[in-house]
């Protein structure tokens, strides 16, 4: 592929441990569905509130990935 196109994604993990835990989990559930997947931008971080401590880190994320050919979807 000389010239490859791609296309973005938005998704939004989540984690009770960590911010990349929270990524993570995001790209692995994509990554059933999702082939190619090249980069990531983490464009915003968010949690709930749980009393007096972070009960859920949220965390969305902009994934790039290559479209493929017709004949690359064998």
């Amino acid at each position: 592929m000389a010239n490859p196109v791609y296309k973005m994604i938005e998704l939004t993990g989540t984690s009770p441990v960590s911010v990349e835990e929270a990524v993570q989990n995001a790209l692995q559930r994509a990554a059933k569905t999702v082939r190619e997947m090249k980069w990531l931008e983490v464009v915003e971080i968010r949690g709930r509130i749980d009393e007096d401590h972070v009960g859920q880190w949220q965390v969305t994320v902009k994934v790039g990935f290559t479209v493929l050919d017709e004949e690359d979807d064998d």
